[in-house]
């Protein structure tokens, strides 16, 4: 079964991409893919240019054995959280986020949400080599969206984070399977160009 990462990347305390994440990562479970979740607040990176760390390892790993990812993120004064940048720091170099499907979500507290912190992190996932949906999703008003307990008390959000989940799994299934199907038939011998009709 093709594997699904997703990482919520802020390092802050009681966050509310967290609190997002968890919406996306409920409808993976609900359709059969549970992901592998990657917390910032429990992961010890290195800056560039030190070694790397064991989280850095196990985050590097698991992206690499993935079909495709989530990654989330605050918009802190206009860009996304240091701490995003870090992690895509610590993918190595070419970044095992090369070729892979990558769902981007944004959080932020004011009137028009992460926009901004999106556009820059579709710069630098494709800079890398990732394959960037569109779509992202961006939740503005955060603050608003989630009541204390955590849970999400606007409608239009929640089914925009459960579209998130679904977009990837359908990208997956449309393009990443055949895919995989083809090689597999190549290397068996088969000619997946030859008509049976």
């Amino acid at each position: 079964m093709l594997s699904i990462v997703s990482i919520s990347a802020t390092s802050r305390p009681d966050n509310y991409t967290s609190k997002a994440l968890a919406i996306v990562n409920a409808e993976f479970t609900e359709r059969g893919r549970s992901p592998t979740v990657f917390d910032a607040r429990e992961l010890t990176l290195s800056f560039p240019g030190l070694p790397p760390t064991a989280d850095a390892q196990r985050l590097r790993e698991a992206i690499e054995g993935c079909a495709g990812l989530v990654i989330a993120t605050p918009e802190y004064h206009g860009c996304f959280s240091a701490m995003t940048k870090l992690i895509i720091e610590n993918l190595g170099f070419p970044s095992v986020l090369s070729g892979k499907p990558v769902a981007l979500v944004g959080v932020a507290a004011g009137r028009i949400g992460a926009i901004k912190s999106l556009e820059q992190l579709r710069g630098v996932c494709s800079h890398v080599g990732a394959l960037v949906l569109p779509g992202a999703v961006s939740i503005a008003g955060v603050r608003e969206a989630f009541d204390e307990d955590g849970n999400c008390i606007d409608k239009d959000a929640e089914e925009a984070l459960r579209g998130v989940a679904g977009s990837l799994l359908d990208f997956i299934t449309d393009y990443v399977c055949p895919k995989y199907a083809l090689e597999a038939m190549v290397r068996e011998g088969g000619k997946p160009w030859t008509s049976t009709v």
